[in-house]
């Protein structure tokens, strides 16, 4: 596989709490996706930050698969936490049995989603096939020199729209309107992918803590949604 230009920032922040590191060592390697062997339906998540909306779609879509992807450890151990019925270090508790009823059919991914996502013999899941696929408020980079960091560059939202099922869509939300030209331009060189950019949320629950930040001033989140024919 070749060499993966990074696309985010740091991969972890304060030291975590007790309970969180405790989640991340026992409960995250049995949510790891794992090879399908149902034919449930999947969502994909990139960057799922604290996790609020990833919960949200699990919670609305309890016959999916939702996988979210975050290489923020610190991200990771918040919706750990959220998840799980557990209040403390959960010592003698089965880790199989921690996670809360709603919230059983997430699986995280704690790592730059392109090498969970790369087609080859190593891949985990090779067939991977997405309803959705959400990438809300990626990290624009904004500065010229850093574009090549940016993660949503044209081959990676074509590598994305291939792992799309028939009528499937990919839902780009930003509030950082150089990011939101810079976007259009990448799906533009890609022949034949149909999009369109909406105003508002194309559906409820997509308010996360980084469009209640208004992180760049621009008072209006966009979102642009790619739809597989």
């Amino acid at each position: 596989m070749k060499t993966l230009i990074r696309s985010f920032g740091r991969i972890r922040g304060k030291p975590l709490s007790t309970r969180q590191q405790f989640l991340v060592d026992n409960l995250l390697p049995i949510l790891i996706p794992a090879p399908a062997t149902s034919h449930q339906p999947l969502i994909l998540e990139i960057g799922f930050g604290a996790g609020e909306h990833l919960m949200h779609v699990a919670k609305n879509h309890p016959d999916h698969i939702i996988i979210g992807a975050e290489p923020f450890v610190n991200g990771v151990g918040s919706l750990l936490s959220q998840i799980s019925m557990i209040k403390d270090k959960g010592l003698g508790i089965s880790v199989n049995d921690i996670v809360l009823p709603e919230y059983k059919n997430i699986r995280i991914w704690n790592g730059d989603v392109r090498e969970l996502l790369i087609t080859n013999p190593q891949s985990l899941i090779p067939d991977f096939a997405f309803r959705k696929i959400y990438v809300l408020h990626p990290d624009p980079w904004p500065k010229a020199r850093h574009e090549k960091r940016r993660l949503l560059q044209a081959e990676f939202i074509k590598e994305l729209y291939e792992h799309l099922v028939a009528g499937g869509e990919i839902i780009i939300g930003t509030d950082h309107m150089d990011l939101l030209g810079w976007i259009t331009e990448q799906i533009n060189s890609i022949h034949d992918l149909r999009f369109t950019i909406h105003d508002n949320p194309p559906e409820s629950g997509m308010n996360t803590i980084y469009k209640e930040k208004d992180m760049f001033g621009a008072q209006t989140t966009k979102y642009i949604v790619i739809t597989k024919d």
